[in-house]
């Protein structure tokens, strides 16, 4: 390998939590194999914010060690020209360069230089095993663990991994190995090459933007980096490959989990009305149960643009068009031998006789008296009762707190079943609540969202009492 790299660098950071973006380096360990030999280079940072407790825990990195430690600004130059023309190895290796690349970043700084990641070297070379955590390659190859989770003792489980490697393995075959691993997924040709660094293995939402910035398409991921790279088709002439074609921008927002990335694509699709995949026009409608003149309730078809659904009451079902309520009461009808000229769905025959679902056994009759009208409104409530919706149950808007797996938190600020907006910050709390309309609009997409989350228990409700708030909200009182 080294008569394709100068030298190898196998590395390993500590850091106070797992966001790049959000959070810092508290240790660099790396261990640099070349022609001229082996050598070791580690350094304590001083992260310039407090460490999580359970991270102290781990690491055995206090903030009392790191109080006097130069920060990362001061040790940057020397990372970068120990970095430089080698093969950057670490184990789960976009975590650690993200996190050299972002650091680099903050100082107006650019890393750039191949990385190779050992868990997926291990998953390609022993298929057969199911885990492949650093403790599993020390359990599992007989490395010698020093110091667990500290930087330069975990780098060098991955200098004495790849030793391992080299004596058990012909060097065709690791070489092939690392070959495949460092292709790089073939991008458009106008976007920058440094984008596939950049994409996080996060869930969120990004936007395609083509000439004059227009947008392209919006969409959304669990990894966003797959996600987005699944666009760009390989072959020229396969599904996509227009888009890609087009594509000159890619513009993408981190979410905590799933349910803030699909209530922001529903909000950028309905505001950047992207080329495609941008949302149909739609004519919200549901059913109402109204009194009819003779005393009983009736399904009316009502629409959003006319009444507030998230207030209103005795409303069954949300259909994007007329025909579609239609189409689902007369399903309803047919499977409950409920009677259709009852409901609106069949005018009464001149006779005045029976309705003809009656005559084909799908009507119990109540349109020829051979059932009670009581027993009829009651079988049709029973059989809408599943498309019921929920009206806005809070006074004002409440704060729907989501915690991702990777420990990021989200405060979704809704109201009357619309999206507002998403916080990780206080002061954007108060202003998204000072900016807010008087009298949100219901939006169908958020109320599906939503009530699935809850429904689902992934979301915690706070309710955000009034909108004019005497003091500033702090998200710690959301998290329980």
């Amino acid at each position: 390998m080294l008569n394709r790299y100068p030298k190898l660098i196998f590395i390993d950071l500590e850091t106070t939590g797992p966001n790049p973006a959000a959070d810092f380096i508290t240790e660099i360990g790396l261990v640099e194999v070349s022609a001229a030999g082996v050598s070791r280079w580690s350094a304590l940072v001083n992260p310039q914010a407090p460490i999580p407790p359970f991270i102290q825990h781990l690491t055995g990195i206090s903030d009392a060690m790191v109080r006097d430690a130069p920060t990362f600004a001061t040790l940057a130059g020397e990372v970068l020209h120990r970095l430089q023309g080698g093969l950057f190895i670490a184990h789960n290796a976009r975590f650690d360069y993200g996190f050299l690349r972002n650091a680099f970043k903050r100082l107006g700084m650019t890393l750039r230089c191949e990385a190779l990641c050992t868990v997926k070297l291990s998953r390609k070379l022993f298929p057969q095993e199911i885990k492949h955590s650093l403790d599993a390659l020390v359990e599992r190859h007989g490395l010698s663990a020093q110091a667990r989770h500290r930087a330069l003792a975990d780098a060098d489980l991955l200098w004495q991994f790849w030793r391992k490697l080299e004596a058990t393995l012909a060097p065709e075959a690791l070489d092939d190995a690392v070959g495949q691993l460092l292709q790089r997924p073939s991008i458009p040709a106008q976007l920058e090459p440094e984008l596939l660094d950049d994409l996080p293995d996060t869930p969120g939402v990004y936007v395609f933007h083509g000439e004059h910035d227009v947008a392209l398409y919006v969409g959304r991921g669990q990894q966003l980096r797959q996600r987005v790279l699944a666009h760009f088709p390989d072959h020229p002439s396969s599904r996509g490959a227009q888009l890609a074609r087009a594509v000159r921008r890619l513009a993408w927002h981190e979410t905590a989990g799933e349910i803030g990335a699909q209530l922001l694509e529903a909000q950028l699709q309905k505001r950047l009305r992207p080329v495609h995949g941008a949302p149909r026009e739609r004519d919200i409608c549901s059913w109402q149960l109204r009194p009819a003149p003779d005393g009983r309730r009736r399904p009316v078809l009502v629409h959003a643009s006319e009444l507030d659904f998230g207030r209103g009451e005795h409303l069954y079902g949300l259909f994007n068009s007329p025909d579609k309520a239609e189409m689902a009461l007369q399903a309803l009808t047919d499977e409950h031998g409920l009677c259709p000229v009852l409901l609106g769905l069949e005018a009464r025959n001149d006779t005045g006789l029976a309705c003809n679902a009656h005559a084909a056994g799908r009507c119990r009759g109540a349109c020829a008296g051979q059932e009670p009208p009581e027993q009829h409104e009651a079988r049709l409530e029973l059989a809408l009762a599943a498309l019921k919706l929920k009206p806005w149950p809070y006074v004002g808007p409440i704060g729907l707190l989501e915690t991702g797996t990777a420990g990021r938190s989200e405060v979704h600020v809704v109201d009357n079943w619309s999206y507002l907006g998403t916080v990780r910050d206080e002061r954007d709390l108060w202003d998204i609540l000072e900016q807010a309309p008087a009298l949100s609009a219901f939006d169908v997409d958020t109320y599906k969202t939503v009530t699935r989350a809850l429904a689902l228990g992934k979301l915690q409700v706070h309710p955000l009492s009034a909108r004019k708030i005497a003091s500033p909200i702090r998200l710690a009182q959301f998290v329980q």
